[in-house]
């Protein structure tokens, strides 16, 4: 334990100075970091949103609302997929969870289980015998689309907020169907919360001229119609309703299509240009072709936009979607339709804002109980130990910049808790040094030389000293799995410091020890 090799030196030292290195950029401020040298990597920790001040976000995902969309949906196929079967059916409604029907010859039931089982695989259909039917997803599909929905939502939040240029956000899932969003330095959380609420469906629908708005509120809606509310009040042509419209349930193109979306200007008033790929540039110029002077109703999240009337078919696969905009809700358009639609409405169920100055405060007395922390066992450990005391606060700087360094290359976010977790970790660092120590003394007391008390005291030591950091480093780990938010941030500081404090102790303290007795070879210790 005593003999170390050239290689093992030039390893220990390495790692220190390398330590030393990666931490040095989290002294300066992001002004300063250019004065560094450029072989230094310039990474820093990353400040959570307790230290640096920032919205707190939990959203929940309306997965049943997105599953009762696709039913609806798929409705109309059913409808189709029974007509064109020549199958008479009554009651076609989409009840809970499920499409509900009548099938009135019950001698075709069976002819109509296989027609409506192609509509769509992750489909269950079930008809009694008095004809009544069902048709709902099965428990896998669910599972699935859930978790997809999910999964979908997390990647487009985190396009929208990357487009608004929020650097360092946690984007990550909470439980089954729940999104934590944390926006460290945030300084406007309801731009951001109305950008992350709005689901940002985009569709092109044609407008039902057949039909008035007040007739199709008496009942006589057409078959595959539905009335939507308009973003502006007045009149449009194709609608006789103040600020509502008729229009086809059919989708003509999908905001799914788009490629690009832009705020401009046309006439000196702020408008959206978006472009389609070559599908949605297709469909779009068909659609157009085959409707000219027609209405079209551009429909964001079902409200309508604007109807315009087509004067001529649009072929290039770009258009121009014009409304009472400000220059802000243009950007903001653009920037739902850049990022995708959301596949689920999002609801904001708990929000926190912390200002920047109380982030300051709390960065102010972590560090000032850290360095309280650090200062009193510095003083105890040379107190206690005197020169091996010293040898150990060595050890102790160099488990600080290791901690610091492997932070900043993780890309660690650092919390208040996470504050606490280094300071915890200071003073753990030092307790394998204190046993190290107080089983050399008791091999001193035991008549054991000079060499045989270190060598020992060192192999003796080392077995409860793994177990102690084991059972920390386990407990560490748990915390993160099982917790969520500041817990992390604790057992992340925890866990990195319980690791780099195994090393300072046993190989830095150990290495400063012998290089000491080689050096001046002492017929006692000084403990």
């Amino acid at each position: 334990m005593l003999y170390f090799a050239n290689w093992k030196v030039l390893l220990i030292c390495g790692a220190c100075l390398l330590g030393v290195l990666l931490s040095l950029p989290n002294l300066f401020t992001p002004a300063q970091l250019s004065y560094l040298p450029h072989f230094i990597p310039k990474k820093q920790v990353a400040l959570g949103l307790d230290l640096r001040g920032g919205s707190y976000l939990l959203l929940h995902v309306d997965v049943d609302a997105a599953q009762r969309e696709r039913l609806n949906s798929i409705t109309d196929s059913v409808r189709n997929t029974l007509r064109d079967a020549h199958i008479g059916y009554t009651g076609l409604n989409v009840e809970g969870d499920a499409i509900t029907f009548t099938i009135r010859d019950t001698d075709r039931i069976e002819e109509a289980k296989r027609a409506l089982a192609k509509d769509d695989p992750d489909l269950v259909v079930e008809i009694a015998p008095d004809g009544t039917g069902t048709m709902k997803f099965s428990t896998v599909a669910t599972e699935t689309r859930r978790r997809q929905a999910v999964e979908q939502s997390i990647e487009i939040i985190r396009r929208r907020i990357d487009e608004t240029g929020t650097k360092e956000p946690t984007i990550q899932r909470e439980g089954q169907d729940r999104i934590l969003v944390q926006l460290p330095g945030v300084d406007n959380p309801e731009r951001v919360k109305q950008l992350l609420g709005r689901t940002a469906k985009l569709t092109f629908q044609l407008v039902d001229q057949s039909v008035t708005v007040e007739d199709a509120r008496r009942g006589r809606l057409p078959p595959g119609d539905e009335i939507l509310p308009g973003v502006e009040e007045g009149r449009a042509r194709g609608s006789s309703g103040a600020g509502s419209y008729v229009v086809r349930k059919r989708i003509m193109v999908g905001g799914d299509t788009l490629t690009d979306a832009q705020a401009t200007f046309q006439n000196n008033e702020p408008v959206v240009s978006f472009k389609f790929d070559s599908v949605g540039a297709k469909k779009f110029g068909d659609a157009t072709r085959e409707n000219v002077g027609k209405p079209f109703a551009i429909v964001l999240d079902n409200k309508v936009i604007s109807a315009p009337v087509i004067r001529e078919p649009i072929l290039g696969g770009s258009g121009i979607i014009s409304g009472s905009f400000t220059v802000q809700s243009a950007s903001d358009l653009a920037l739902l339709l850049r990022a995708g639609a959301l596949p689920a409405p999002i609801q904001i169920l708990e929000e926190r804002t912390v200002g920047a100055e109380l982030g300051a405060d709390s960065i102010h007395a972590g560090t000032v109980a850290s360095i309280v922390g650090v200062a009193l066992v510095i003083i105890f450990m040379v107190l206690f130990y005197g020169l091996f005391g010293v040898f150990a606060d060595i050890a102790l700087f160099f488990n600080l910049c290791l901690m610091m360094a492997a932070l900043s290359l993780l890309g660690a976010t650092l919390t208040l808790p996470g504050i606490a977790g280094i300071a915890l970790t200071m003073g753990m660092a030092v307790d394998a040094n204190v046993l190290i120590y107080e089983r050399i003394k008791e091999e001193l007391r035991s008549g054991r030389t000079v060499l045989s008390s270190l060598e020992a005291g060192f192999t003796r030591a080392f077995g409860t000293i793994l177990d102690s950091h084991v059972t920390t480093l386990v407990a560490g780990i748990l915390l993160y799995w099982l917790g969520s938010g500041p817990v992390k941030g604790f057992a992340v500081t925890l866990s990195i410091g319980v690791l780099t404090s195994l090393f300072s102790a046993i190989l830095v303290t150990r290495l400063q020890i012998v290089t000491w007795l080689r050096r001046y070879k002492p017929k006692a210790i000084p403990l």
